[in-house]
């Protein structure tokens, strides 16, 4: 049997359009709503079917309907306006360049700050994520690019991403795992860039994707290339997939190949930021540089990399954090401690707390600590409980002053605020009003509650259909027929209080805890004079079963014909319906 082979069509776009391929390859349009409705204007059901990605209108949209819209002056002016919104956000000076000049700091420009994540949530486009952490690592980019931040991010290219989830008619979750071609994608492929690693005795290379978020690069590491054997091209198959074994060689890919690609890409890096504790290795890397390069020692190697590095936890519960087994350990980071001129046991105690036994597997997060200089929980409450978690590796130091802070998880406006909100913000508050001060924002204190209202409502109505859309799409794909289905037109009233539980469906999130009092549950549902909704949404990991039983639970009561109106589970959660349950 002959191989099968795979190609990419490239679509073939009339010159009075040149500029959309600029445009869709730059993922500003995941947040700036004018090239969204541009592309959404091409083919609205290719746009609304393909993940609202723009690449994929292009491949998919008929060549006839470009020619057509080539002819068309309107449609050629919003391209060309598009086109010169993005020039203009690139080539001004945003708020960190007008900071440097004001304080005469040009050095400041001299290097950036390398953002190292093994997820991050950009667009439903760009499946690279499963969460919470992938979405702060993806609004920290649209964040930097908007502020001017010099900032570059590390993460992994994951060929089939996170997984696609459906449920049985039953509710227990079934995963799909796509494959994802990056040449269809707003990547680049970075021609010429290489790094290699060695992993136990095995050697790995990994080419290196570039995706342009507005001014910040995006550097995916991806290993499913010729030049490694089969084994090792399945390091970066998905995210957050395989054994044991199959994370810590993601997470040596992540860390210090990321490290070696910074340096293949001769970017200067000031600072390095460990979002949790999978890149951690970074620091490891960084260790043995110094002494090679510089001829530190170990102990002064250790303090020049804390020096320039900052940890942010996420994980409130010890189960949430990576550990691996020493005997891992020794197989892959043997040749690191020969480097370094230390040993394993030395090695492990980056790792452990203190007085803990050299046989207890090796903490990440211990070792994030350990490694920065700065170290922060994501709000302020998780500050209090990393303190508390990890006071035990500053001994002597009093428990409220253990050297942990906390900054609050925000959020990139422009990329969740629904229209109606922003156009009444812009008129509020000004065009800016993202950056606005106190000042500017003391105009929503005299703004008419009831636009208000009407812009909630509007994005509230949205929301409803989205979810009903979906519940029907699913249905039917379970086999149920249209007649079985028709309670779905009256799901969910946009005039109702609606509560949203969308995140990843782990047991220590208690998703099922709201069901522990049925009968108090089932008032709340049944109450027509205050009525009150519920949405669910979320994943949980193909692994784990608690996590896929916690899902049969939400699921069989949202089943109930009594409450099924007011109490649903939407399958496939992802940033497309975040955004439309932020929303509304």
């Amino acid at each position: 049997m002959k191989a099968q082979r795979s190609f990419t069509v490239r679509p073939n776009v009339p010159a009075p359009l040149a500029d959309l391929e600029r445009l869709a390859n730059n993922l500003r349009w995941s947040w700036d709503r004018p090239t969204r409705e541009l592309f959404a204007a091409i083919d609205p059901r290719i746009w609304d079917e393909g993940d609202h990605d723009p690449n994929k209108v292009l491949a998919e949209v008929p060549p006839e309907r470009l020619a057509e819209l080539a002819e068309d002056p309107t449609f050629r002016e919003r391209v060309a306006a598009a086109a010169a919104s993005l020039d203009e956000y690139l080539g001004q000076p945003r708020w960190f360049q007008r900071l440097a000049d004001a304080d005469g700091a040009a050095s400041a420009m001299e290097g950036v700050v390398a953002y190292f994540s093994p997820e991050f949530g950009i667009s439903e486009a760009v499946p690279q994520y499963s969460g919470g952490l992938g979405v702060l690592a993806g609004d920290h980019l649209k964040s930097a690019s908007d502020l001017g931040v010099p900032l570059v991010a590390i993460g992994l290219f994951y060929r089939h991403g996170y997984f696609r989830q459906s449920l049985t008619v039953d509710g227990w979750q079934q995963e799909r795992f796509p494959d994802l071609d990056p040449y269809a994608m707003a990547l680049e492929l970075c021609d010429g860039v290489r790094v290699s690693l060695q992993l136990g005795d095995e050697t790995l290379v990994a080419q290196v994707w570039r995706a342009t978020v507005g001014r910040t690069p995006l550097y995916l590491l991806d290993a499913d290339i010729p030049e490694n054997p089969q084994h090792l091209q399945l390091v970066t198959d998905r995210l957050y997939g395989g054994d044991v074994e199959h994370r810590l060689r993601q997470e040596i890919l992540l860390g210090i190949g990321g490290v070696r690609a910074l340096e293949a890409l001769e970017i200067p890096v000031q600072v390095f930021h460990t979002n949790e504790g999978h890149a951690g290795f970074l620091g490891l890397e960084r260790i043995r540089r110094h002494m090679q390069r510089d001829g530190l020692s170990f102990a002064e190697a250790l303090e020049a990399v804390r020096a320039g590095a900052v940890f942010t936890t996420h994980t409130p519960v010890p189960a949430g954090i990576d550990r691996f087994p020493r005997e891992l350990m020794e197989r892959y980071f043997s040749s690191w401690a020969a480097d370094c001129g230390i040993t394993i046991d030395d090695l492990m105690a980056l790792g452990h707390r203190p007085g803990e036994p050299a046989e207890e597997p090796f903490n990440m997060a211990v070792m994030g600590m350990r490694l920065a200089e700065r170290r922060n929980g994501v709000s302020a409450l998780h500050g209090e409980v990393s303190r508390d978690m990890f006071a035990d590796l500053w001994p002597g130091v009093p428990r409220s002053e253990t050297p942990i802070g906390s900054i609050t998880n925000g959020v990139h406006g422009s990329t969740w605020i629904s229209p109606e909100m922003d156009a009444l913000l812009s008129t509020t508050v000004g065009e800016d009003w993202q950056w606005a001060g106190h000042d500017a924002w003391d105009a929503v204190l005299d703004l008419d509650g009831e636009r208000y209202w009407e812009a909630h409502r509007a994005a509230k109505v949205r929301m409803v259909e989205h979810v009903r859309e979906r519940l029907r799409h699913h249905g039917l794909a379970q086999g149920r027929s249209e007649s079985e289905l028709e309670w779905v037109d009256g799901a969910l009233d946009p005039d109702a209080l609606t509560i949203c539980f969308a995140r990843r469906m782990a047991t220590y999130k208690r998703a099922a805890l709201l069901l522990s009092q049925p009968d108090r549950l089932h008032a709340l549902l049944g109450d027509d004079e205050r009525p009150v909704q519920f949405v669910f949404a979320g994943k949980a990991h193909p692994a784990d079963d608690q996590g896929k039983e916690l899902i049969r639970q939400v699921v069989a009561f949202s089943h109930d014909p009594a409450v099924r109106e007011r109490f649903v589970f939407v399958e496939d959660y992802d940033m497309a319906l975040a955004r439309s349950l932020v929303q509304g």
